[in-house]
């Protein structure tokens, strides 16, 4: 079938692989133009338009986070439909996923907009950079319906084993962001505005064209029973989908508590914390595409009944994520220091200072990244399985310990708590998924 790919027979490790590798090489690319256009404003604008995107980083996710959560717990159902070969409930499920996408994208978009003020005083923004951060968060989240719809038609491309047409529309995006973010900020002079603007432009492009990619998939057949409300499907789809996006939410309001933390530090702590947290989500991005990879594997198969193979394919999984982070672990130590002055200008005031800072904290993240992406595998099982509980009790687990480091700890640590953080909520994170993750796999076994 075109686009498709089914995942129920031949080798794990190829279907993981070769699925994954489109996955890295598209997260990488957003990753890496979303690297450019934190150096475009640094580079263009000063090290105070960087860190006053930098302010807004964890809002910001969080308003995305709840959209890639609703659509990755669709997707899942998806998913497994597909592994049952269930196409007109499949068809059903991409429809009212679909209506429910268009009114979270509205939702989050309103609200988004009203509460950029409010949430960037409530993190006491300094004031040097408060104007430019409130402007930048109003209009990313202003654009959340084009977020939401560009993650719903990759997550959808995904759930077919389609890893090709979001890399494609991933380049499209990339280049038009890039070029768009040199002409707006370099040549109009627009700043943050331009930034902002240049990266909704560029997800509107990709949406158009995986939602292309996805009407050439011929067994996606949406008639007008499909469309019509099905009222215990969205029951389904929301009971499994909201403990996801409370994960997300969770992990992100523990990021916002410690921004505010990072806020009390001045504009160049800012700035570099700012420019290694770049990199971080850089860094991360190879294990959200396998951990996405091994989510559509580990969802068709669980709907197939194919236990064995779903098992090989979390042991695969994890076999992967543990080389790959040793070889980014190695990579990342050695060139640390120019990937940083990337983002950093050491003739400007205050440049050196951040560059020392942001080179300290990367050090301290690469000790624990094993760590980091095992959570990855572990919480995409459980969501293959149906289970969402527990990555939302991992998620809760990081906002906690994000809080103790960033209020309580950093009064007899220092700023070091505030580095420290991020690894000890991976560890609690890890744990809440990989225990439950083997007591589940033993009933189901058990069946």
């Amino acid at each position: 079938m075109r686009n498709t790919v089914d995942m129920t027979v031949g080798s794990p490790t190829k279907h993981i692989l070769k699925f994954a590798l489109p996955l890295i090489l598209t997260n990488l690319g957003q990753q890496l133009y979303m690297v450019a256009d934190a150096a475009i404003v640094g580079r263009g604008v000063g090290v105070k338009a960087l860190a006053a995107v930098g302010a807004t980083d964890w809002v910001n996710l969080m308003f995305i986070w709840i959209a890639i959560g609703f659509t990755q717990a669709f997707s899942s159902f998806i998913s497994r439909y597909y592994g049952e070969k269930n196409y007109e409930k499949m068809n059903k499920t991409i429809a009212i996923s679909t209506l429910l996408c268009v009114v979270i994208g509205i939702v989050l978009a309103v609200s988004g907009m009203l509460s950029a003020g409010p949430l960037l005083k409530i993190l006491k923004t300094p004031g040097d950079i408060k104007d430019g951060a409130v402007t930048y968060l109003t209009i990313m989240t202003g654009g959340m319906l084009i977020v939401t719809a560009y993650n719903m038609a990759a997550s959808v491309l995904r759930s077919f084993g389609n890893g090709r047409a979001p890399l494609i529309a991933m380049l499209i995006s990339a280049v038009l962001n890039v070029g768009l973010d040199c002409l707006f900020v370099f040549v109009f002079g627009w700043g943050i505005v331009g930034a902002a603007v240049a990266s909704l432009t560029a997800q509107l492009f990709s949406f158009l064209y995986c939602l292309a990619e996805i009407r050439r998939i011929t067994i996606i057949k949406l008639t007008r029973e499909s469309w019509r409300l099905d009222l215990k499907l969205i029951k389904e789809l929301l009971l499994f989908g909201v403990p996801i996006v409370m994960q997300f939410i969770a992990i992100a309001l523990g990021g916002i508590i410690l921004q505010s933390s990072v806020n009390n530090e001045g504009s160049i702590f800012g700035a570099a914390y700012t420019a290694t947290n770049k990199v971080y989500a850089l860094l991360e991005s190879s294990a959200i595409s396998i951990g996405l990879a091994c989510s559509t594997y580990l969802a068709q198969n669980y709907g197939a009944g194919e236990i064995k193979r779903f098992k090989k394919g979390v042991v695969t999984g994890e076999l992967i994520v543990f080389v790959l982070a040793v070889i980014v672990m190695v990579l990342t130590f050695i060139l640390r220091e120019p990937i940083m002055r990337l983002f950093v200008d050491v003739n400007e005031p205050g440049g050196s200072e951040a560059l020392g800072i942001s080179i300290h904290f990367l050090n301290i993240l690469l000790v624990c990244l094993t760590i980091l992406y095992s959570i990855h595998i572990f919480r995409n099982a459980l969501v293959a399985m149906g289970v969402s509980f527990w990555p939302m009790i991992s998620g809760i687990s990081e906002c906690v310990c994000r809080v103790i480091m960033g209020k309580i700890a950093i009064r007899s640590m220092g700023s070091d708590a505030l580095f420290i953080a991020e690894p000890l909520s991976w560890i609690a994170a890890l744990l809440f998924v990989i225990i439950p993750y083997f007591f589940y796999r033993q009933k189901v076994l058990n069946k």
